[in-house]
């Protein structure tokens, strides 16, 4: 049933970057592995060739004593090796029973046997908890309910090694715990498991050894027993990291810059009332479908039929499109980087001037000026990469992030949203995430953060609103900020 791997010497160069030098290491059977490293050590990259998504440029794969060379990712799933992936490779336009069989449809004779993959969908989804038919389209779930069809997917391959990348990352504490159960009964059937997690407590909860990676090269493979996650985070970031978090500013007490009354988005906001001041850190908490994103896409102009009051630095506004935001200088970063964040088939050059960036490259520039202001766009939010014509897609996670970043910072608004802005980011690049953040927030603006991580609410914020079922449950205040109380107001249990 299981498999034990071997990576030999194996290297990748996209062009002339090489991402991978010589990786060297073992996945022994029956075991959970944590592979660790900052977005773009090559942890992604490594393990979508052992899936069959890219072929190495030089080096081997040695499944069971024997060399592998797998063509595509068909290739590696018959050998018994599955990755989900960190960004959903779904079809939007297909029912949840078509994704999970495409490329791997049951037939009866020439026919499709859907009854066959119909009654297969019902039982892995049940095993994954999503509480959905299998006739339902893909663009009708939510960002977490898709993430369980991801993982549904992976079972109804039969997978004798199976790659987890980000699977937590749009979970709910509950889901998360489901599927933890089902790993643990994966690991007892002889599954071998990799959990790619920038979650450092995930991780010591449920591995057996951590292989850290950096900078494309293997660090170092140690039991997990054996480490912190101060250890981790170090051996990631290969130095001492600071603390993650800077030094809370006191909370502003100036007129507030926004102020919404009543606002409701139908069926998912009802009467929200909330205000934000400037230089302040405004958390928004709750489980997954509370209502939080889908409140304030509509606050955006993004949803028809919101209706409420809103009003910017005391004059009322109607804020019919993102535009619309954007002219009274409120912008939005999405949870979907990747669908709804960036251009991700353009270079960072068009991502960054499509958005008119006053501060950094306005279009009259001259091309050497132009150059310059686009590259200090780059360092400043600490964006790696070599080359401006890069695709967005290219990048790592994180250098994504900061690259969505970049686009709604400048220019410069007055009420700034950001909607899981660490959503599958390393460590390191959630340090500079959230200095920035406080960067901004001591600059004037207001800072809107949404985000399920409640740590990362605590050590950001000055003030958390709780949303549960569509309605704003309670605002707390700094001092009574803690992880309990936020679930308790969350599941309607205060």
């Amino acid at each position: 049933m299981s498999l034990r791997v071997e990576f030999r010497d194996i290297a990748r160069s996209f062009g002339p970057v090489q991402v991978l030098h010589g990786v060297s290491f073992t996945l022994e059977p029956g075991r959970v592995y944590g592979l660790l490293g900052e977005n773009g050590a090559g942890k992604s990259t490594l393990m979508k060739i052992l899936a069959g998504y890219l072929e190495p440029t030089s080096g081997e794969i040695v499944v069971d004593g024997q060399p592998r060379h797998f063509r595509n990712s068909r290739d590696a799933e018959a050998a018994g090796i599955v990755l989900i992936h960190q960004e959903f490779n779904l079809a939007e336009d297909l029912t949840i029973a078509q994704n999970i069989f495409l490329g791997h449809e049951k037939t009866r004779g020439w026919v499709l046997d859907d009854t066959a993959m119909r009654a297969a969908t019902v039982d892995v989804l049940r095993q994954v908890g999503l509480q959905a038919s299998p006739d339902t389209r893909l663009r009708q779930l939510i960002v977490a309910e898709k993430q369980l069809v991801e993982i549904a997917k992976a079972l109804a391959r039969k997978a004798r090694l199976l790659i987890m990348d980000e699977p937590t990352a749009t979970l709910t504490p509950g889901e998360t715990q489901r599927l933890f159960a089902l790993m643990a009964q994966l690991k007892a059937d002889g599954v071998t498991l990799v959990y790619i997690s920038h979650k450092l407590d995930e991780v010591e909860r449920v591995t057996d050894e951590v292989i850290v990676m950096r900078d494309g090269q293997f660090v170092t493979r140690q039991p997990t027993s054996q480490l912190t996650r101060h250890d981790m985070a170090n051996l990631m970031v290969g130095r001492e990291l600071s603390d993650l978090f800077p030094p809370k500013r006191p909370a502003p007490d100036a007129p507030p810059v926004l102020q919404v009354r009543g606002f409701s988005v139908p069926g998912w906001a009802d009467d929200v009332s909330f205000e934000a001041r400037p230089g302040e850190i405004l958390g928004f908490a709750g489980l997954v479908g509370a209502g939080r994103t889908e409140m304030f896409e509509g606050l955006l102009g993004l949803r028809r039929s919101s209706a409420g009051e809103v009003r910017v630095a005391g004059k009322p506004v109607h804020l019919r499109s993102p535009r619309d935001a954007a002219d009274e200088g409120i912008t939005y970063l999405s949870e979907d980087r990747k669908g709804k964040g960036l251009l991700v088939n353009f270079g960072l050059r068009e991502n960054l001037t499509l958005m008119n960036l006053r501060e950094y490259a306005r279009p009259w520039l001259a091309p050497a000026r132009e150059e310059e202001a686009l590259a200090g766009a780059v360092q400043d939010f600490g964006i790696r990469t070599g080359d401006l014509r890069q695709r967005a897609s290219a990048l790592s996670g994180g250098n994504q992030q900061k690259l969505a970043l970049a686009k709604v910072l400048q220019p410069r608004p007055r009420v700034v949203v950001l909607d899981e802005p660490t959503r599958g980011v390393d460590v390191g690049a959630k340090r500079d995430i959230y200095f920035l953040v406080q960067k901004l927030a001591a600059g004037g603006q207001a800072v809107i953060v949404i985000s399920s991580e409640l740590v990362e609410l605590i050590g950001l914020c000055h003030r958390v609103a709780v949303m549960r079922s569509g309605r704003l449950t309670a605002t707390l205040q700094d001092a009574h900020l803690t992880e309990e109380e936020l679930i308790a107001h969350a599941t309607g249990n205060r």
